[in-house]
């Protein structure tokens, strides 16, 4: 189980991954080295996957989001279509979902006709893809991957 200190810290981490030890640690009442400790713990029990940078999609001409909604061909496999659907670099998202449409994949791409080609030139021709629906993203209000902590009082 999880204490009240270490959700503090996961809370904080969330929040500014890059802030410095002791900053946590004057933020939850301990000393850095312990605050060090418990990270590392948290970090080997998995309750910390890795830290990531998160770039400003406009810089790299990668504005357009869209949602594929991909049709396969019956059950079973979805595991291989899974993963060649991670594998191709614009897609960021990549989930198994319930009901008709086998996947809901997330992609990052300059413009509408490199989204016609990736569509028709590569997701089109995955093995067990019989058709896609897609969903250009017009502004986005609320993008995060962060898990909400709730810390009892």
């Amino acid at each position: 189980m999880i204490d009240e200190i270490s959700l503090k810290i996961l809370k904080i981490l969330q929040e500014k991954a890059r802030i410095p030890n002791v900053e946590v640690a004057r933020q939850v009442g301990m000393a850095p080295s312990a605050v060090l400790e418990r990270i590392r713990k948290l970090e080997k029990q998995g309750f910390i996957d890795g830290y990531e940078v998160r770039l400003n999609p406009e810089r790299f001409k990668r504005s357009l989001v869209a949602f594929i909604l991909v049709e396969t061909s019956g059950p079973g496999g979805h595991h291989a279509l899974g993963e060649q659907l991670a594998d191709i670099e614009e897609v960021q998202e990549v989930h198994y979902i319930a009901g008709k449409d086998g996947f809901l994949v997330k992609i990052r791409v300059s413009e509408t006709a490199g989204l016609g080609r990736l569509l028709e030139n590569v997701i089109g021709k995955l093995p067990r893809v019989t058709g896609t629906r897609t969903m250009i993203v017009m502004e986005t209000f609320k993008e995060t991957a962060r898990i909400p902590l709730e810390i009892e009082s």
